[in-house]
């Protein structure tokens, strides 16, 4: 064998020797992640959403925003969207995910489009228009003129502004090093549904009510926290994901309690951090501790409060959490098909006189719901079954567990126990809105409350909550969970202890 033919045969063993190590590089390249935010703040003047009439905006306190986070690793791209919004109609959804697919190519269900459910935001409904174009006048004026609608300006603003920070985002990806942890913040939520005398449950029964039993449900004290950092080790971003209604009000136009989760992490990371909230299955959570003894604190106060020490334990679990690659973004999606509840003939012919005749007559709420009966009669007959989109966003460790409800507690946390990965996110509002999703239970003859009367709002079949569980398990069990990254382990001991301190005690 010639000296050429050897030097053949070592480059060639070279090569095949480091085939092994440059595989292992491909499948791992460092994820690039971008974030982005945009202006959706309504005009004073406009509806405020969040009740069964109409409400409007008088003042401004803070600004309301989309942020978006873009997390690519090369195969796969993933948008992570929050809106400060009461909540976001499946058309809003599908046209901002059409515009964004065409615009910077990310895949139309790999956007997660969410709502905080901010009641001191814009008005994005609860009726959208033209939706009881296809009913009676009477009807129509019941929606239109007596409902809290919707205003297309406004929701063309927000599909805008949406696709613009989800592709902005998109265009300032780069390298990242990311981190996942949970916290516990056990003194701002409670669950505002109780067990009472009478053998029923109501929502809200009011701090020092002596029939009061025990709480009919349960609430989720952990703050989940994935955090982004740059190649030179500053915080770009994060997503927080908390449990509870944002109905703190803190007055005027205002992302709720969200924006004071913002400004502590800000404070602590900079004034540039994007702070994407997610809020998880808060149907039945709010701020409001119905077994206090004590007044309630003022709604600007109360914001600052749920706020400040949420995103206090945020900042406890992002300075703790260690920092690597996550290895895998994915996303996967399950489209349901869920009827809605009828309400009776009876019932139905009853409402209407009850609304002709006026809340005079009848009383405010009976007049309320009265009125949402005639139009969820109407709503049936268009759409008698909702379509229901499940998605499951895989942020390496983490599992993004969508529904498009206003989820019960206790579906959130059967969803967590389902769930295959180490750290789990249930993500309410998200894709659609098909209103409150309770338990099973809650619909028993120990149930009842606010959430469970039959609405053109609420109104899925009662068996809803476990088939949108069941199929949040399913995709979560499809996905292969990362580990979450850990701190470079210590090196060995080298039996040389400090010099200064193994020392024997000094007397004299």
């Amino acid at each position: 064998m010639n000296m050429l033919s050897l030097g053949l045969k070592t480059i060639l063993l070279s090569y095949l020797l480091l085939i092994p190590s440059l595989s292992l590089a491909a499948e791992a390249p460092q994820i690039k992640v971008g974030f982005a935010e945009r202006d959706i703040t309504p005009e004073i003047g406009m509806e405020q959403p969040g009740g069964y009439g109409k409400s409007f905006h008088r003042s401004f306190h803070d600004p309301c925003k989309v942020r978006a986070a873009v997390f690519d690793k090369g195969k796969h791209v993933v948008a992570v969207v929050s809106l400060d919004a009461l909540f976001i109609r499946r058309v809003t959804v599908n046209e901002i995910r059409k515009r964004v697919q065409a615009k910077c190519k990310i895949p139309a269900d790999s956007i997660l489009l969410h709502a905080t459910h901010s009641h001191s935001s814009g008005p994005m409904g609860m009726i959208l228009p033209g939706e009881y174009d296809h009913a009676s006048d009477f009807v129509q004026e019941l929606a239109y003129e007596k409902s809290s609608t919707a205003d297309s300006a406004y929701l063309e603003t927000v599909v805008d502004q949406s696709v613009e920070a989800i592709c902005d985002a998109f265009k300032k990806r780069n390298a990242s090093k990311c981190g996942a942890g949970v916290g516990i913040e056990e003194q701002v939520a409670f669950n505002r549904r109780f067990f009472m005398r009478n053998g029923l449950s109501f929502t809200h029964p009011r701090p020092g009510n002596p029939d009061i039993v025990k709480p009919a449900g349960p609430v989720d004290p952990e703050v989940g926290v994935i955090g982004v950092w740059d190649e030179q080790g500053e915080l770009k971003g994060c997503i927080v994901n908390f449990v509870c209604h944002a109905t703190t009000n803190p007055g005027g136009i205002s992302a709720n309690y969200i924006y004071y989760v913002e400004q502590v992490i800000r404070g602590v990371f900079g004034k540039d951090v994007i702070v994407v909230f997610l809020a998880g299955a808060s149907g039945d959570v709010t701020q409001v501790d119905n077994l206090s003894k004590f007044q309630r604190r003022p709604s600007e106060e109360s914001a600052r409060f749920v706020g400040g020490r949420v995103g206090a334990e945020a900042v406890k679990v992002l300075l703790s959490m260690p920092r690597g690659n996550f290895e895998t973004v994915a996303s996967k999606t399950k489209m349901l098909k869920i009827p809605r509840r009828k309400p009776n003939p009876e019932r139905v012919k009853k409402a209407i006189e009850t609304v002709k005749a006026g809340s005079a007559k009848s009383g405010a709420v009976d007049w309320v719901f009265a009125k949402e009966t005639v139009l969820l009669d109407a709503r049936l007959q268009k759409e008698p079954v909702a379509e229901v989109e499940i998605q499951a966003v895989q942020l390496g460790p983490v599992v993004l567990l969508t529904d498009p409800a206003e989820f019960f507690c206790q579906l959130g946390l059967d969803i967590k126990a389902g769930s295959p990965f180490p750290i789990t996110f249930p993500v309410s509002l998200a894709n659609g809105c098909v209103g409150y999703v309770p338990t099973k239970e809650a619909f028993d003859k120990n149930g009842g409350g606010y959430e469970t009367r039959l609405t053109g709002y609420s109104n899925l079949i009662i068996t809803a909550g476990p088939q949108m569980v069941d199929a949040a398990v399913e995709l979560s069990k499809q996905l292969t969970p990362d580990k979450v990254p850990q701190r470079p382990a210590a090196p060995p001991f080298n039996n040389n202890p400090w010099g200064y301190g193994s020392v024997p005690p000094e007397l004299e």
